[in-house]
């Protein structure tokens, strides 16, 4: 069968390899969509430190259950179209014995540190596969994604009577975005590209700020009344909007964070500490996050044309990667249709 791999930074290929076997426990997808995430494109670029060459990229999958194991349950029946939950779990570690299996210390996320989805078949574990509420095809691979900003928002405990900023409005923060909304929050949004910002804005923020082209300081001071913001998601994972994070959060405010920073952020301590604030990890997504983000694609408001930057074939996902690597500002996320 053929599969995309980026065989070592800068350079990819399709290739074959041979149809894997699947076990008792286990369903055999025929795979039909796969979304790159960010990871990719650090993988292809040589900047993920998880990563050993050549790797199949791809954990945001559209995929059809071909054949199942004796073992599985009756309901995950051949032609069911299914997405999954791409990480591991160890079960023992400190993370997993506090049910926090997300942030398992040995977690293998498909495409990362093991092979992905980016090839005809997949054989996976029938537990792996997500709720996805009947959802349509096209619409599968953007579950994960989105989960993983819907956790966030949980990490950040945001409420209905929070203002919630989110820095960075790619595939990740528009997760934040949607969750925000839903909780019923004020969702304010700081980006540099206007056409994603709005994008946010179709998606119920009730403020966009334009960073490139207005202090966000400033502007976040005149929509508090200079309190600042109740919840703060770094969407981004750069040490100038982790900096930035920190001195927009009001006192006594959360902070959550997804970006991985390429390099460690000089944060500012003092306000840390003077504003008592709560600082808080965000990684991957739990079965719940699964369950909502499933649930809000299936009401059919999600823009997904608007949020599809191109869906390309497999053979041009190498050419994807290299345009994408010049232009990263451009791209909010990229369909292989296999």
């Amino acid at each position: 069968m053929r599969a995309f791999q980026i065989t070592e930074p800068g350079k990819t290929a399709v290739t074959e390899i041979p149809r894997p076997e699947y076990g008792p426990e286990e369903c055999l997808l025929q795979v039909k969509q796969v979304g790159f995430c960010g990871s990719d494109l650090s993988t292809y670029l040589g900047k993920n430190p998880l990563v050993a060459y050549p790797r199949i990229p791809g954990h945001e999958i559209g995929a059809v259950i071909a054949e199942r194991g004796a073992n599985v349950p009756e309901e995950f029946v051949p032609g069911r179209a299914v997405t999954l939950i791409p990480y591991t779990a160890c079960g023992s570690c400190s993370a997993c014995r506090r049910g926090r299996s997300n942030a398992c210390r040995y977690n293998q996320t498909l495409g990362v540190q093991r092979d992905g989805g980016m090839c005809e078949y997949i054989a996976v574990p029938w537990r792996a596969i997500a709720p996805e509420y009947g959802l349509e095809e096209e619409l599968l691979p953007m579950v994960e994604p989105l989960t993983v900003g819907f956790h966030a928002v949980d990490r950040a405990a945001v409420s209905d009577a929070d203002t919630l900023v989110v820095i960075g409005c790619g595939m990740i923060g528009i997760g934040a975005i949607v969750r925000g909304v839903i909780r019923g929050a004020r969702v304010i949004v700081i980006d540099i590209d206007d056409t994603k910002l709005a994008t946010a804005q179709s998606l119920g923020a009730t403020a966009v700020i334009n960073s490139r082209n207005e202090d966000p300081q400033s502007r976040l001071n005149e929509l508090t009344g200079g309190s600042g913001a109740d919840a703060v998601i770094e969407a981004v994972g750069n040490p100038i909007t982790y900096r930035l994070a920190v001195e927009l959060a009001a006192f006594c405010g959360r902070l959550a964070c997804i970006g991985y920073a390429k390099e460690d952020a000089p944060l500012p301590t003092k306000l840390i500490v003077q504003k008592e604030l709560d600082v808080r990890g965000s990684r991957n997504a739990t079965y719940l996050d699964f369950q909502a983000a499933s649930a809000y694609l299936a009401e059919g408001t999600f823009p997904l044309e608007r949020v599809v930057s191109k869906r390309i074939a497999l053979d041009k996902a190498g050419q994807a990667l290299a345009d994408w690597a010049e232009n990263p500002g451009e791209i909010t996320k990229i369909i292989v249709e296999i």
